[in-house]
């Protein structure tokens, strides 16, 4: 006998456990079956579960347990990812806390202490992911620095420097000054930061007097100016394009270049160029020949290229001095308090610079063509559609990839340099003196780049290095090209369009067949989560609160196309409760004899309620094969919800419980019908709440083995027609009837006379063949059928309803006081007219809608769509009662 109550924790490490040891989340166990693959996005080592981890992976899982239904052999490939940055971050920490530093350490006593670091605490997320139900394939799991990996990334990165492909360039990076590495562009959070635009004013030369003024956020970077840009059709400054000014502080002459990148309705639309400290100006630069002067150091403070007094001040001391000394030469105009988009480090907190430096780089316009046309092709396909644009407008207008980092923990590049420079990259040290020998004629002393590999490019390769390539496998024959990736729109360009180009120059193969972008998870206003707002919602909390199934069929239930979803906790309780509804429905059929009968098929049923719940759970079962085949989860979770709650339970077991205290054959055949729709019904709803599906499954089915290595429902063809219309017709009336008691304010407790007028033959033939149901669900005291219309004198003291052709009529008197009933409907209505003005012309009230927060408006706009629904309820209601 089930529990009385459904308790997670007592379950799901129980269930976990005979999952993984059964050996059903394996691939490889179906060899004649089509294969199902998705890639799992490598959370980091150092990451603790977070909603948009859960968000994913429930998704992920909900198309593996899928497709294993299915009876595809199925790999859902696990791993996670070395994060460079944050696991170093985190070893450094704690020998900050022993006041040393990795350099007390050298680099390769430092490796160790992040080995040891992994071996202890690398393994969280994992753990975590196991509490969520994710059922990958564990025995196939991978780390991208585990050595098949390491070497498929050197093989790539070797191959792809003989190709040209892969170069070392002089570029602006986005450098931080607290980490001393190079980050990319998703590591970096523009923070609208209160700063200052100040403005100087520079002098033309051979114009004494005149002078042109540019507007600056950035003072300490006027000593790598190289030019002063205007817009070619300007008129205020087209005059001047190809004179010159004198720079103010460092007195060289610096040109005025015509630019489409000043914007002559911002500021004064004159800019000062400082290209080796700006990515605008970087390319500026580049069109009009200019110099690059880099100004500052490693540590972001000045260097040599600036003058004397400026050298070895930190950027922000130099700020002021220079607002100072342009002050006392007379070329300061004024300072404006500005609200500035100021790029941060993600990792660190601190202002990111961009810097000049020599760095590696991927030719990766060259590798882009590719990965465009495939997607322009078809080939990959992204599901929401739209998304296509996001990565098309990347792929159309990508620039070199820097994938140098100046960090010890990663792939370190596999370059050594020879005394003069020369660079050597080989698969090895060994390979590389080889090299050098043969160049220079002996052996030399050779030096390894020091520095690692960006993160992302190992993570290009994870859908095929993961299954052994470059080495053609049997698991990369078998499970590549991949089925489908699932991941967040923000990382597009960063991994799905990186893993794409590398996919198709080095397996000729896309990757993926599909891209379905999930949305991002936001609070229940729609704002970020973030821990300075205090909305962060911790998914592991939710699962010891409510347990893995509920958030899970909420996160689900989220996954609508878009770009966010606002997630509540309440929606959690809500499904935690639906959860609870199906167990004690189980619990219900099992005290009433419900047990599965293996031999039971259910064709020649002879009870209509029987026949309809058939027909009704084999169209439930395509609905959701059709939905889930076409990503539409919350679709999905939405029949699954009103199946549960309302078709199986609030209509079938209540129309039940008269068989249920009968005797004879129509009692048996509930019985096991019951029996066998709750079979059914665990397998559809497994994928979306695998605990609580496996319980149930072990209690209906002792003897048969875990839930998760069945099949999904076969198709039931069934001629139970006329059954489907008479239950349906059946809810129908005694819905509208229940309307008509809440309406009215009738007592539950009355019993009501129902009289059907102008009904068809079939409605005479229903009424008597359901009345005791009627009689008992509606709670009637009497029904009778007319073929006649109604009278007006019928209609007095009685209110009215239509079911298909018939009129459904109950007389009032002496249930309510008719007249207080119509006088308190019309004050209600007159009540909600009021609310809706107002709501409207508040509404409609642009200076409103522009200075009131967005989550007050949303609240007036739910409260005007809750008015306008009240409304109709009372007008239907007064109707009711007028006839």
């Amino acid at each position: 006998m089930l529990d009385k109550t459904f308790s997670p924790s007592s379950y799901e490490e129980k269930f976990y456990s005979a999952w993984e040891n059964s050996g059903l989340m394996a691939a490889g166990s179906r060899a004649d079956a089509t294969p199902y693959t998705i890639m799992m996005p490598p959370p980091n080592i150092t990451g603790s579960l977070h909603m948009g981890h859960a968000f994913t992976f429930t998704l992920q899982d909900i198309l593996i347990r899928f497709y294993r239904l299915q009876g595809r052999d199925v790999l859902w490939q696990p791993g996670t990812d070395h994060a460079s940055i944050s696991t170093q971050m985190v070893v450094e920490r704690q020998l900050e806390q022993k006041n040393l530093s990795r350099y007390d350490l050298g680099r390769d006593k430092f490796l160790e202490k992040v080995w040891e670091w992994k071996a202890e605490s690398g393994g969280m997320i994992t753990h975590q992911l196991r509490r969520l139900g994710a059922s990958p394939d564990w025995s196939r799991e991978r780390f991208t620095l585990d050595e098949g990996l390491s070497a498929a990334v050197r093989y790539v990165f070797i191959k792809l420097y003989r190709e040209g492909l892969i170069y070392r360039d002089k570029r602006l990076i986005n450098w931080d000054p607290k980490l001393q590495t190079a980050i990319s562009d998703i590591e970096v959070e523009n923070i609208p930061t209160q700063g200052s635009m100040y403005y100087f004013h520079y002098p033309l030369e051979n114009k004494s007097g005149e002078f042109i003024t540019v507007a600056t956020s950035r003072p300490e970077t006027v000593f790598g100016d190289v030019a002063v840009a205007v817009h070619p059709e300007d008129e205020r400054y087209q005059y001047l394009i190809g004179e010159e000014v004198r720079h103010p502080l460092t007195n060289k002459l610096i040109p005025i270049v015509g630019d489409l990148h000043a914007d002559p309705e911002k500021f004064t639309g004159a800019v000062k160029i400082t290209p080796a400290h700006d990515f605008n100006d970087f390319e500026v630069a580049r069109r009009h020949g200019l110099a690059l002067i880099n100004i500052l150091d490693e540590n972001a403070t000045l260097n040599e290229n600036v003058p004397s007094e400026y050298q070895g001040l930190d950027r922000f001391v130099a700020r002021k001095k220079v607002v100072e000394e342009m002050q006392a030469k007379g070329l300061f105009e004024k300072e404006e308090a500005s609200l500035i988009p100021t790029p941060h480090g993600e990792k660190s907190g601190v202002v990111i610079e961009p810097w000049l430096m020599d760095q590696w780089y991927v030719d990766a316009a060259t590798l882009a063509k590719p990965a465009l046309q495939a997607v322009e092709q078809g080939k990959t396909k992204f599901v929401p559609h739209y998304w296509e644009n996001t990565y098309f407008e990347w792929v159309r207008n990508i620039q070199p990839w820097c994938i140098s980092r100046q960090l010890w923990w990663g792939h370190r590049i596999p370059a050594w340099y020879g005394p003069d420079g020369r660079v050597f990259v080989a698969l090895s040290e060994a390979e590389a003196h080889k090299d050098a020998a043969l160049f220079y004629k002996k052996d030399v002393s050779l030096t390894q780049d020091e520095d690692v590999l960006d993160t992302w490019f190992s993570s290009a390769l994870w859908p095929f290095s993961t299954l052994g390539w470059p080495e053609e496998t049997p698991e990369y024959k078998r499970y590549y090209p991949t089925d489908v990736l699932i991941t967040g729109h923000d990382i597009i360009f960063f991994w799905v369009a990186r893993m794409m180009m590398m996919g198709l120059h080095f397996t000729g193969n896309v990757p993926f067949k599909t891209v379905y972008i999930n949305a991002l998870v936001r609070d229940e206003k729609g704002q970020k989560m973030s821990k300075t707002k205090g909305n962060v919602v911790d998914p592991l909390v939710l699962l010891d609160t409510y347990g893995a199934d509920a958030l899970r069929f909420t996160l689900a239930s989220l996954a609508a196309p878009g770009r966010n979803v606002k997630f509540s906790q309440s929606h959690v309780e809500g499904y935690r409760n639906f959860a609870t509804k199906l167990w004690n429905a189980a619990r219900f059929s099992e005290m009433n004899g419900c047990v599965f009968d293996p031999q039971f098929v259910p064709y020649d049923l002879k009870v209509s309620i029987n026949q309809w719940i058939v027909s009704q759970i084999s169209t439930l079962s395509h609905e959701i094969k059709t939905a889930l085949e076409a990503y539409k989860f919350n679709e999905a979770t939405h029949l699954l919800y009103h199946f549960v709650w309302g078709t199986f339970c609030d209509w079938y077991l209540e129309f039940c419980k008269p068989k249920f205290v009968s005797e004879g054959e129509e009692k048996i055949e509930t019985q096991k019908t019951v029996a066998w729709v709750l079979d059914h019904l665990l397998r559809t709803l497994h994928p979306f709440m695998p605990f609580l599906t496996e319980a149930l499954w072990e209690n209906l089915h002792p003897e048969e083995g875990l839930l998760m290595g069945v099949s999904w429902p076969k198709a039931i063809e069934t001629s139970y027609t006329e059954a489907s219309e008479d239950v349906s017709w059946l809810i129908q009336v005694i819905s509208e009837v229940r309307s008509i008691r809440s309406e009215m304010n009738i007592p539950a407790a009355a019993h009501l006379t129902l009289s059907f007028y102008d009904a068809a033959p079939e409605t005479h033939r229903r009424m008597r063949d359901y009345e005791d149901l009627l009689l008992r669900l509606a709670r009637l005291r009497h029904i009778k059928a007319y073929s006649e219309s109604l009278s007006q004198e019928d209609t007095k003291s009685a209110v009215q309803g239509v079911v298909n052709e018939a009129t459904l009529l109950i007389p009032l008197a002496g249930s309510i006081d008719i007249e207080a009933e119509r006088e308190r409907l019309q004050k209600e209505l007159k009540k909600a007219l009021g609310e809706i003005e107002g709501l409207e012309k508040k509404l409609s009230n642009d200076d409103f809608i522009s200075r009131a927060p967005q989550e007050v408006v949303e609240t007036q706009q739910k409260r005007l769509e809750e008015a306008r629904l009240a409304r109709i309820k009372l007008e239907q209601a007064l109707a009711r009662l007028f006839g």
